[in-house]
């Protein structure tokens, strides 16, 4: 299950359990639209609740990440978890963007509207 929430150049997603296919395409869909419309977007990632993710989600992400290598500024990741840390520097080589791993929401979220503020 997931829940997302949207704003301007920030799509931001929080994973419970575990990550299915229909989740990411329900994030896709979001994020196509926030690209299509508001151009370059951030996105915050908080995978501290997850508790796993299928092999399908795994392929969907690197389709998605090799389509979009541009479309993103900055992605922050929420974790603790130190295979997802890997994870989060590994999908650096597929997109152009700024990627940073963090353990508490309030760095991550102070992060990504500095880039905000930046880009206005």
């Amino acid at each position: 299950m997931i829940s997302i929430e949207h704003r301007d150049n920030l799509v931001a997603i929080t994973v419970f359990g575990e990550f299915a296919l229909a989740d990411y395409k329900e994030f896709e869909e979001l994020v196509n639209y926030k690209i299509q419309f508001a151009g370059p977007i951030d996105l915050l990632f908080d995978l501290r609740e997850m508790a796993g993710f299928t092999l399908d989600v795994a392929w969907e992400e690197i389709k998605f990440s090799r389509q979009h290598a541009h479309d993103f500024r900055r992605i922050a990741v929420l974790t603790d978890d130190q295979w997802l840390t890997w994870s989060a520097w590994v999908s650096q080589l597929f997109v152009d963007a700024e990627v940073q791993v963090f353990d508490d929401e309030a760095e991550a979220r102070g992060w990504l509207d500095i880039t905000a503020e930046a880009a206005e």
